[in-house]
């Protein structure tokens, strides 16, 4: 649901966030995290693959780029271009066949490829409050 705002005061709040968001963007399988080092992205994302029943442990991809995880019904691909300085490294890893395969892609630092994501991506933002707390709003699917 865009424009929707969810507030984090705990790790715990976490799951039931992604599970929202996830059952308001069923169509969606492209998801773009924006937010300064530390937001939270990789612990939000974490969640996100928890509600789609991966087991394994998940981590940020900084230094291979992308991980791919095996959910209860899917496959995960979870992004991070910090590293990436221009959409065509992008474009050499494959990344548009991520993008086209149907699978759940979360992207963190998307701002580096901006130019490539595709129309249907839902963008998330994470800001830090100023007492800690995460304020988690969905802006454009």
């Amino acid at each position: 649901m865009p424009g929707q705002s969810y507030v984090s005061e705990q790790l715990s709040d976490n799951f039931s966030i992604a599970e929202s968001i996830l059952d308001s963007c069923k169509d969606v399988r492209i998801f773009a995290f924006y937010g300064e080092m530390g937001a939270g992205k990789t612990t939000l994302i974490k969640s996100f693959c928890e509600v789609l029943g991966v087991t394994e442990r998940v981590n940020s991809p900084t230094f291979g780029l992308v991980h791919t995880y095996k959910g209860a019904n899917n496959s995960i691909f979870h992004f991070d271009f910090y590293r990436i300085k221009t959409s065509d490294e992008a474009y050499e890893m494959g990344v548009d066949e991520y993008f086209t395969s149907g699978e759940y892609c979360f992207i963190e630092w998307p701002q580096r490829v901006q130019d490539i994501l595709p129309s249907e991506t839902a963008s998330i933002y994470l800001e830090v409050d100023e007492s800690l707390k995460r304020i988690i709003t969905i802006t454009s699917v």
